[in-house]
């Protein structure tokens, strides 16, 4: 399979050994594309789900990837450790709401879906493993919030259950399930909404960018040789 990695900020991408030195093969409506292997590209799309969505039509159309995988860092919701790898079981946008004319909270219209699938996370766990690296799983949501603890971060907690906030995944499994792209995502814990101090623990993830970055290559080498 062809892979294509993508990322939100450079700061992700940057944390792959090596990111910072590379040079975009080209670059498209201002996303730039990169080579890091024979089967293996990636991009870094920038912050939100509007961002994403280009990126990852532009992974599918230009690109054409047979799978998108979403590496990056994301707020928890639970007490999972900083700095712990996730393979997202399914995304969903808690920012999407038409509740008011009887749609269930959530809800994509023309996709028709709350949760978006993943490909195959227990096989992604599997070769982790075989990677020697441990990961959990978990139900990831999505939106064009910086999310802090609040009673609008009780409210997704409570509506969604989801173990991990961020601001781009959901929008790159939309854009996959519309085009017949299989989707993928790996988070790392940054910082943990309903703890002290979350603010300067995100920006102190020093952590969770070093065990993001150890594994996202090895990972999407061993996904291109699925089948």
């Amino acid at each position: 399979m062809k892979i294509g990695l993508q990322f939100a900020m450079p700061t992700e991408f940057h944390a792959l050994p090596g990111a910072k030195d590379l040079e975009p093969f080209e670059t498209i409506s201002g996303v730039p594309f990169y080579h890091l292997a024979p089967n293996v590209i990636a991009c870094a799309s920038g912050i939100g789900k509007v961002n994403a969505a280009v990126g990852a039509e532009l992974m599918c159309h230009r690109q054409n990837v047979d799978l998108i995988l979403n590496p990056g860092v994301a707020g928890c919701m639970t007490d999972l450790p900083t700095g712990t790898l996730v393979i997202a079981t399914e995304m969903l946008q808690h920012d999407m709401d038409t509740s008011a004319i009887g749609d269930p909270v959530g809800l994509v219209s023309t996709v028709n879906k709350v949760t978006f699938p993943t490909w195959k996370p227990e096989r992604c766990i599997e070769i982790l493993k075989t990677l020697g690296v441990e990961a959990a799983t978990g139900r990831v949501a999505t939106g064009d919030w910086f999310a802090v603890g609040s009673d609008r971060a009780r409210w997704i907690r409570d509506t969604f259950h989801p173990d991990l906030i961020e601001m781009e995944g959901c929008a790159v499994a939309q854009v996959c399930l519309r085009n017949n792209v299989r989707f993928a995502a790996l988070k790392s814990v940054s910082d943990h909404l309903f703890g002290d101090n979350q603010v300067q623990e995100y920006f102190d993830f020093g952590q969770a960018l070093e065990n993001l970055g150890k594994v996202v290559l090895p990972l999407a080498l061993a996904l291109s040789e699925e089948p």
